[in-house]
C-alpha cells in the first residue's frame, strides 16, 4: 500500500484515483511515499526520508523548496496546462476589467438603493464609466505556454492584433496558436507596441520585477497590464507610481499584496485564476496520476526538478537511479548489473541541467548487493527498486 500525505483539501476526484490505485491518503499520514499538496507552505518543511516524490496540484511550485528536494532525491511533480482553461476565462475577464470600468460602475450603481427613480439616475451618470473596446488593440502575451498560448488565441477571437514572445516556447506551444498570432523579436517589442500587456511566465531570478519604471517607460501611454501570473513579476512601488502618472492606464492583478490593494487604478482579484471545480478536479487528477506512476514504476512525467524519463514497465524488476550529470554514470549504473551478471533487458536515460535520471529494466530482482553497488557511485543521489 503506498501511503500519501495531504496538505491542503485536495479534489475527490482525484483522492478517488489515488485509492483506486491502491493508495492510502490522508493529512495524518506518517512516513509517507508521496505528498500531494496544493497551496500550502512546504518551504521549512523537513521530510522524512521515505518521501520519495512530491505533487503540487497546480502550476506554480514557489511553496516547496524544489532544490532541496533535489539534494534530497525527491521529485517534484507540478500539473502545467490542467488549470490553463481557467486562467484564461480570468484572462478575458481582465482584459474587460482593464478596457471598461466596470467595476467602478457596479459600486456606484450599489449606492442608488435610495433614489427615487434608479433608472433615471443611472442614465444620467452612466458617462462617469465609459471605457474602450477590445476590437482593433494590440495585446502582447509575455510567455506562450498552455495559459499564455490560449489567452493569444481566444483574444484573436475579440478581434485583438496579438504579438507573443516566449524565449523558452516549445514546439507544441508553438503549433497551438492561432495563425494571426505573430511572432515579437523580444520583450522591447511588445513593451512598444501593445495597448494591452498579459504576463504568463514563473517567478524567477530573470523575470521578478520585469515590469519595472525602465521597461514602463518603453510601453505606450496609457497602457494596461494584466498580471494573472505571479505578484513578484511586478515592481509594486514601479507601477503605482505609473499609474498615478498617467503612463499606466490600468493594473489587473490575480495576486493583491500590501502594496497594491486599495490603490486607485489596481484591479486585486483574489487570486482566482485557478479557481474553478474543473481546474482543481484536472490539476487533482493529473497529480494523482502522476504521483502514482512515479511511486509504482518509477516514470517522471511533468517534473520540475528532473528530467522526464518513461518506459514501459515490460521486465520483472526495474531499478531507477537519479543522479547527478556527469561523465561516465551511465557506464558505472550498467556496470553494477553487468558485474553481478543481471542482464539488462531495456533502458531509458535523460538528463536536464546538473542532473539525470535512469531507468534499467532487468528480468530479475535486483539483489541488496546491486543496489548497495549502485548506492555507492559518487553523483549518485538515490536508487529505488520496483
Amino acid at each position: 500500500m503506498k501511503k500519501i500525505k495531504l496538505y491542503n483539501k485536495i479534489a475527490k476526484v482525484g483522492l478517488e484515483i489515488l485509492k483506486k490505485r491502491g493508495c492510502e491518503a490522508s493529512e495524518e499520514m506518517q512516513e509517507p511515499d508521496g505528498i500531494l499538496v496544493r497551496s500550502a507552505k512546504l518551504l521549512d518543511e523537513e521530510f522524512p526520508a521515505s518521501v520519495k516524490a512530491i505533487a503540487r496540484s497546480g502550476a506554480g511550485v514557489n511553496n516547496i523548496p524544489v532544490e532541496r528536494c533535489t539534494k534530497e532525491g525527491i521529485v517534484v511533480f507540478n500539473t502545467p496546462g490542467a488549470n490553463a482553461n481557467g486562467v484564461k476565462e480570468l484572462a478575458i475577464c481582465a482584459l474587460i476589467l482593464a478596457a471598461r470600468d466596470v467595476i467602478g460602475g457596479v459600486n456606484w450603481a450599489n449606492t442608488l438603493g435610495g433614489e427615487a427613480d434608479a433608472a433615471k439616475a443611472v442614465e444620467a451618470g452612466k458617462s462617469a464609466f465609459v471605457g474602450g473596446e477590445l476590437a482593433g488593440k494590440t495585446l502582447g502575451v509575455i510567455g506562450l505556454g498552455a495559459i499564455g498560448g490560449s489567452v493569444a488565441n481566444a483574444a484573436t477571437a475579440l478581434g485583438m492584433t496579438v504579438i507573443g514572445y516566449d524565449p523558452y516556447i516549445t514546439p507544441k506551444a508553438a503549433w497551438s496558436l492561432a495563425p494571426s498570432v505573430k511572432q515579437a523579436s523580444g520583450y522591447d517589442e511588445i513593451f512598444a507596441l501593445s495597448d494591452y500587456i498579459t504576463l504568463h511566465v514563473p517567478a524567477t531570478e530573470q523575470t521578478k520585477h520585469m515590469i519595472n519604471a525602465k521597461t514602463i517607460a518603453q510601453m505606450k501611454d496609457g497602457v494596461k497590464i494584466l498580471n494573472l501570473a505571479r505578484a513578484d513579476l511586478v515592481n509594486a512601488e514601479d507601477i503605482k507610481a505609473a499609474l498615478k502618472s498617467k503612463k499606466v492606464g490600468k493594473y489587473v492583478t490575480d495576486f493583491p499584496t500590501n502594496d497594491t490593494v486599495g490603490v486607485e487604478g489596481i484591479v486585486a482579484i483574489p487570486h482566482l485564476g485557478a479557481s474553478t471545480v474543473e481546474s482543481e478536479d484536472h490539476c487533482a487528477v493529473m497529480a494523482a496520476k502522476q504521483l502514482d506512476d512515479y511511486l509504482t514504476c518509477g516514470n517522471i512525467v511533468n517534473s520540475v526538478n528532473f528530467p522526464c524519463v518513461s518506459l514501459p514497465h515490460t521486465s520483472l524488476a526495474r531499478a531507477c537511479v537519479l543522479h547527478k550529470n556527469i561523465p561516465n554514470m551511465l557506464a558505472q549504473i550498467t556496470s553494477a548489473f553487468s558485474l553481478s551478471g543481471v542482464n539488462i533487458d531495456n533502458l531509458a536515460n535523460a538528463s536536464r541541467g546538473e542532473v539525470a535520471y535512469t531507468i534499467v529494466e532487468i528480468s530479475q530482482k535486483p539483489s541488496e548487493e546491486i543496489i548497495q553497488t549502485l548506492s555507492k557511485i559518487d553523483g549518485v543521489i538515490r536508487v529505488t527498486t520496483y
